[in-house]
């Protein structure tokens, strides 16, 4: 049966296989994504029911065309602390939601990722087309806080101060420099990506269904640890931040 929620997300799209896989595939119009308000509030309520749909047993993530996630298309205005608070929930939410889906996520990064890219890090296995780069380009490059979990996995991941050097100086990671970081497991040529990314998550489904869910939550109690301790105090001080600059620009 197909889910009621695999039509609920117009930025989404979703099938499962009989083995419990599910690809989720990032778009906008059915092209690479555009990141706007849209795909903000798809995602908090997708990774919700995804983690809660108990008949998938291994998840693959990915973007469309060409690319992961690398291009900006947001238009808020944020004139009241209320407009922030909407979106800063939605955030906190959406990491969470992501990080207890309970069982094993492979990102399978297609192209650039410089916005939100902790959807491709925080995944259980990361695999990269040689294409594929990493940065954060909606941050401090632009005059924005990384305080939406951004800076925690980055820091975690290339270790203090590499990290903050990446957040800070803007800095992309080709696919050859995250692997040899430790950012991603396996480099492949464009075509041969989602191939391997399925015959991961084909591996990993012929394990028990317990084993996998467990295996699983073992696995992040230190990430969700570190991102409940800091998401709320510090996507409020990038809001402060955002509304500064929108008020002095009026």
């Amino acid at each position: 049966m197909r889910p009621d929620y695999f039509d609920r997300y117009p930025t989404i799209h979703f099938e499962r296989n009989q083995r419990g896989v599910l690809s989720v595939r990032l778009h906008s119009d059915d092209g690479p994504v555009v990141y706007t308000e849209q795909h903000h509030e798809d995602w908090c309520g997708a990774f919700y029911d995804i983690g809660a749909d108990r008949d998938n047993r291994v998840v693959v993530i990915t973007g469309t065309g060409d690319s992961f996630i690398d291009a900006y298309g947001w238009k808020g205005t944020y004139s009241r602390a209320s407009d922030w608070d909407d979106k800063s929930y939605e955030g906190r939410r959406m990491i969470r939601n992501y990080l207890d889906i309970e069982v094993p996520i492979i990102a399978a990064v297609n192209g650039p990722a410089s916005v939100h890219n902790e959807l491709a890090v925080l995944a259980d296995i990361v695999l990269a087309s040689t294409t594929a780069t990493f940065s954060d380009a909606p941050h401090f490059p632009n005059r924005v806080p990384p305080g939406d979990g951004i800076q925690v996995i980055w820091q975690e991941l290339l270790g203090l101060n590499r990290g903050r050097y990446f957040l800070l100086t803007g800095q992309e990671l080709s696919a050859e420099e995250a692997y040899q970081l430790g950012v991603v497991s396996e480099v492949l040529v464009p075509d041969k990506l989602m191939t391997r990314a399925h015959e991961l998550a084909d591996q990993l489904s012929k394990v028990g269904t317990m084993t996998l869910r467990m295996t699983k939550s073992v696995l992040v109690q230190n990430l969700r640890r570190k991102m409940d301790e800091q998401l709320t105090a510090s996507i409020t001080l990038e809001g402060m931040a955002v509304m500064d600059m929108l008020m002095k620009q009026r």
